[in-house]
């Protein structure tokens, strides 16, 4: 590749088991939050721009495959191979309620105006939960046609989509009527489907593909081929020019959303990624891998007039690197090779 920049990330330790979901709240008066689901079945919550680790959430017996904040990141949820979703206090961690369910549970997602709590998974039943009435049983809508991988809203919570891990598609289901209205087609299974920040597209990972999809209207916008099997994929949010891309080949892959062309390639992990993830501002994103690490790698900007070689910046960006490592508080813009912060957790 011709052009390449290089990022030595913070690297935050913790979880003792792979790392399969990774979720950022918005940004909150507070800053904003990472949270990080895994097979060890303790979620865990961190600062979102340093990694520190700010506490775990304790009580799930068996690997969590889903987590997420509400918008204000004062409660958390989790969906987990024990048959439960849990809500917590993001304050303090305790469980606020415990919903069980009679298989395993793997997506989880807050509405928009955090009220209700969608979960799916093995049984192929989307439920929503009344957060206000949590003893109340839940609304069912019509069935999944396979067990459901991912779950997210859109349209200001009048739309759900989902897909399935044994087919493709992403599925669309219409709240009011409780029906599915629509199908987003794909050949292989969606591992990883995300809402833009501005609610425009919808990125759908599926084999080795990353789709580009019209949020309103449905159609494909842009489609492009990875250079590996890839379980996950996030859009810059706020500028959209950018995306990432991360999969069985343990780097974590920068393309140009407008041509696809790869400006980028994060090496680091030890095993395959599972999950990425753009911060609410786009100035960092987040990898969550197979080793049990999580990655958060500063974002440069660059002009196309800016050039990067494989050994890191070239001499004529130098003056906006160091603008940007000055402002970016623990960012290391690093040839390749250099060694990567720890950021350790001090629990237990």
């Amino acid at each position: 590749m011709d052009k390449k920049k290089v990022v030595a990330p913070l690297v935050c330790h913790g979880h003792s088991r792979p790392v399969v979901d990774l979720f950022y709240s918005p940004i909150t008066p507070d800053g904003f939050f990472l949270v990080s689901a895994s097979k060890d079945s303790t979620p865990m919550l961190r600062n979102g721009e340093t990694g520190d680790w700010i506490g775990t959430f304790q009580g799930h017996k068996g690997a969590v495959w889903s987590c997420c904040l509400d918008k204000c990141a004062l409660r958390a949820a989790s969906a987990s191979a024990d048959f439960s979703a849990k809500l917590w206090d993001a304050l303090t961690g305790d469980v606020l309620h415990s919903f069980e369910h009679k298989h395993i549970v793997r997506a989880c997602a807050f509405s928009e105006d955090t009220h209700l709590l969608l979960t799916g998974g093995m049984e192929k039943v989307i439920r929503l939960f009344d957060l206000n009435r949590p003893d109340a049983p839940p609304r069912e809508i019509e069935k999944s046609p396979g067990s459901v991988r991912t779950l997210a809203w859109l349209h200001s919570d009048q739309t759900i989509l989902g897909s399935c891990t044994d087919m493709g598609g992403v599925r669309l289901w219409d709240v009011r009527t409780g029906t599915i209205v629509r199908t987003l087609e794909t050949k292989s299974s969606v591992t990883s489907a995300e809402v833009s920040q501005d609610g425009r597209y919808i990125t759908t990972a599926d084999g080795s593909t990353v789709k580009f999809w019209d949020a309103n209207h449905f159609g494909l916008v842009k489609k492009y081929d990875m250079p590996c099997i890839v379980e996950s994929a996030s859009l810059e949010p706020k500028f959209g020019n950018k995306f990432i891309a991360g999969g069985e080949d343990m780097w974590i892959h920068v393309f140009d959303f407008h041509t696809g062309e790869e400006v980028g390639c994060n090496k680091g992990h030890h095993g395959p990624v599972h999950c990425v993830r753009f911060s609410p501002g786009g100035e960092s994103y987040a990898s969550g891998s197979e080793d049990g690490t999580i990655r958060i790698w500063q974002t440069v900007n660059y002009t196309e007039q800016e050039s990067y070689t494989a050994n890191g910046p070239s001499q004529n960006v130098k003056d906006v690197v160091n603008e940007v490592t000055h402002q970016m508080k623990n960012a290391l813009i690093a040839t390749e090779g250099t060694k990567p912060i720890d950021v350790k957790a001090t629990e237990n």
